[in-house]
């Protein structure tokens, strides 16, 4: 079967964007995970989300901030991976509420979108409503921002695409540690799941959108 357009894959009626974990504690001012935050700048993640979260909006496609956040005293959180014990040891704070988790204040987060957090687990597919909302909703594309290439964004490609979802990663809003290691993520791995964009290409695609 011959690859569907991005045109075709990012049609209000059937696309969403998740922004993964583009919070306060995690890649804004009051990150516990410094290395990432850095790279996310380098990048410029912050910036192209904001603008993809804008085109999205005015074309009709809904944004969704996929936030990590903890239960009060931890309440099953996971604790399986080394990964969540270093955050803890780094002082992330992921109160329910807290200006931790909430979104970057870049990325102006609009009435009509939705935060969905999740309290455990690695990808909001599995540790968050999400994936029985898109379903509900009709929708058949992911449009993948945020981070980290390391871990959360592979995560939810792997789980989109073996949840029969279409998806779609934007190049220069996502972000991983180091840098290069990212590229090297989205060259070697997530390219052979996903149709892989940049911001200024989407956003002209939706734009179009927007005019019809």
């Amino acid at each position: 079967m011959p690859a569907l357009s991005l045109e075709t894959l990012v049609q209000p009626d059937r696309a969403v964007l998740v922004a993964i974990e583009v919070q306060n504690g995690v890649v804004g001012p009051e990150s516990a995970l410094p290395a990432l935050a850095e790279a996310g700048a380098e990048v410029g993640m912050i910036g192209n989300v904001a603008r993809l979260a804008r085109a999205a909006r005015a074309a009709g496609v809904q944004v969704i901030h996929a936030t990590a956040e903890s239960l009060p005293h931890g309440f099953g959180a996971s604790r399986n991976a080394r990964l969540f014990g270093g955050a803890r040891r780094a002082g992330a704070d992921n109160t329910p509420g807290s200006s931790s988790v909430q979104p970057v204040a870049e990325v102006e987060v609009d009435p009509a979108d939705l935060i969905l957090p999740r309290y455990h687990g690695l990808s909001p597919l599995t540790g968050s409503p999400l994936d029985s909302l898109l379903r509900n909703s009709g929708i058949t594309t992911i449009v993948v921002v945020g981070v980290s290439l390391n871990v959360a964004v592979t995560n939810v490609v792997f789980d989109a695409v073996n949840r029969a979802y279409q998806v779609v990663v934007v190049t220069d809003a996502v972000a991983g540690t180091p840098v290069s290691y990212g590229a090297q993520v989205l060259e070697h791995t997530i390219s052979f799941l996903a149709t892989l964009t940049t911001t200024d290409e989407l956003v002209r695609t939706w734009a179009s959108l927007a005019k019809l």
